[in-house]
């Protein structure tokens, strides 16, 4: 058995979900790089959606969020994970209803959907503490493989949003290469991440 078999993306067990029902996600350090405040109707696409956790919080705080996975089976994961959590009703139905998954290239799609945010999430080295984490981001890049396009990607995110640009980087890493310093960074333990400022949100 390939590690991906048994990769499931689960929204409503464990501590993930546990966090989702006491609405957490409020003082997320992701939540204040994308911008977003309570009531606010803000569009983001999350352009490297992977397990779709980074999207889900953000559509369970009253975002509406574009998630695209050119990878099919990646899609299809995460067709699944959101299929079974509509179906635990409640919040997270309600979330699913503010979320749409596409699948294809970001770098095509963004022109079409012109979000306020775009967030991208491209694929590092996995620097989670338990093994749980190393085995699922394992299990991820088997399937989706390494983001060699990137910097393309950035630079399309960078012409196509209206408002702001957010990366998602490892914290000691090198700026990426190509692109313009960040407007400002916002620093977690192990990632941090870098807030390209376009607009002002209103």
């Amino acid at each position: 058995m390939t590690l991906e078999n048994d990769l499931i993306v689960d929204f409503v067990n464990g501590a993930f979900g546990y966090r989702v029902r006491r609405s957490e996600g409020q003082g997320h350090s992701l939540a204040r790089a994308v911008g977003l405040k309570p009531g606010m109707a803000l569009n983001i696409v999350d352009a490297t959606a992977g397990l779709g956790r980074d999207a889900f919080l953000l559509a369970s705080l009253g975002a509406k969020v574009t998630l695209i996975e050119r990878s099919k089976q990646m899609h299809d994961l995460l067709a699944d994970g959101l299929t079974r959590a509509a179906a635990e009703g409640g919040l997270f139905a309600e979330t699913v209803a503010r979320m749409t998954l596409l699948h294809g290239d970001s770098c095509e799609l963004l022109p079409e959907l012109k979000p306020h945010v775009v967030y991208v999430d491209p694929m590092h080295p996995p620097r989670g503490s338990t093994a749980l984490v190393k085995k699922q981001m394992r299990q991820v890049r088997e399937i989706v493989g390494t983001d060699p396009d990137a910097e393309k990607l950035m630079q399309v995110a960078m012409e196509t949003a209206e408002n702001r640009v957010v990366l998602k980087w490892p914290l000691r890493a090198e700026p990426m290469q190509g692109i313009r310093k960040p407007s400002h960074q916002i620093l977690g333990k192990t990632t941090r991440y870098d807030v390209f400022v376009k607009a002002k949100i209103t």
